[in-house]
C-alpha cells in the first residue's frame, strides 16, 4: 500500500519526503485555509517540487460545469496534479467528462460502498472513502475499504483505486491495508506515531548507555596504566 500525506502545510511535506516513503500528497480546501496567506497555485506547484507522485487539488464549485472548468485549469498547472470532486451527482458527471479529457479525478468524501462503484464507473481514478469520519458516528469505516476492494476486484473492467482518507490513528493504517486499500493518506502527526513505540526509545537509551559506560570503562583502564 503507498502511503501519501494529507497535508497543505510545505514544512510537513518537505520532513515525510526526507523519509523516503510518500508516493503522493493530498490537498483540500480546509487544509489550505490552515496556511495563512499562501497562493493555491504556488502551493500546489510547490509540492510538485517536493514529491513525485499525485498531487490532489479539490475543487469548490458544485455544479459539473464548475468543476471541469476548475479542473482544466487545475490539471494545466503540473501532469501530477489529480482534480478532487465529491462524491454526488454532479461529481459523477464531471469525473466523466474529466476523463475524456485524460484528466485524472478523485472522487472524495465516498462514504458508502454505492457511491464508490459509481465514481469508478464514471472513470475516476481514485475514489477517497474516508475511515474516521464514518468510526465517528459509529459505522466501520474499515469495513467501509473491504466492501469497496471486493466490488472493484469482482469487476475486471474497473481500475480505480482506492485511497483511505480521514486515518486518525497509526492502527487506521495496518487495517486499511490489510482491507486492501491500495492508498492510505495519512496526516503528518499520525505518521510520526506510527514511528513510535516505548520499546523502542527505551533499547536506544539501553544501547547508549551500554555503549557510554563502556567508553568510561576505557578510559579509567588508559590511566590507570
Amino acid at each position: 500500500m503507498k502511503i501519501f500525506l494529507d497535508t497543505a502545510n510545505l514544512r510537513e511535506i518537505e520532513e515525510a519526503a526526507s523519509w523516503g516513503i510518500l508516493s503522493g500528497v493530498t490537498t483540500n480546501p480546509s487544509l489550505l485555509a490552515r496556511e495563512q496567506g499562501v497562493d493555491f497555485e504556488e502551493t500546489i506547484l510547490e509540492i510538485t517540487r517536493l514529491v513525485d507522485g499525485p498531487i490532489s487539488a479539490e475543487t469548490i464549485s458544485e455544479d459539473a460545469d464548475g468543476m471541469v472548468r476548475e479542473g482544466k485549469t487545475y490539471a494545466a498547472w503540473h501532469p501530477n496534479v489529480i482534480v478532487k470532486v465529491p462524491s454526488t451527482i454532479e461529481g459523477l458527471k464531471a469525473v466523466s467528462r474529466l476523463k475524456q479529457d485524460d484528466i485524472r479525478t478523485n472522487v472524495t468524501l465516498c462514504f458508502n460502498a454505492n457511491q464508490a462503484l459509481l465514481a469508478a464507473r464514471a472513470g475516476a481514478f481514485v475514489v477517497s472513502p474516508f475511515v474516521g469520519r464514518l468510526d465517528d458516528i459509529s459505522e466501520p469505516g474499515v469495513e467501509l475499504i473491504h466492501d469497496i476492494v471486493q466490488l472493484y476486484t469482482m469487476d475486471p473492467e474497473i481500475d480505480t483505486q482506492v485511497l483511505a482518507a480521514s486515518i486518525r490513528h497509526p492502527r487506521h493504517i495496518i487495517e486499511v491495508a490489510q482491507a486492501g486499500a491500495d492508498i492510505a493518506t495519512v496526516p503528518f502527526n499520525v505518521l510520526q506515531l506510527s514511528m513510535k513505540h516505548p520499546l523502542t526509545d527505551a533499547g536506544i537509551e539501553r544501547f547508549l548507555a551500554d555503549w557510554r559506560k563502556r567508553e568510561a570503562e576505557q578510559v579509567t583502564s588508559v590511566g590507570a596504566q
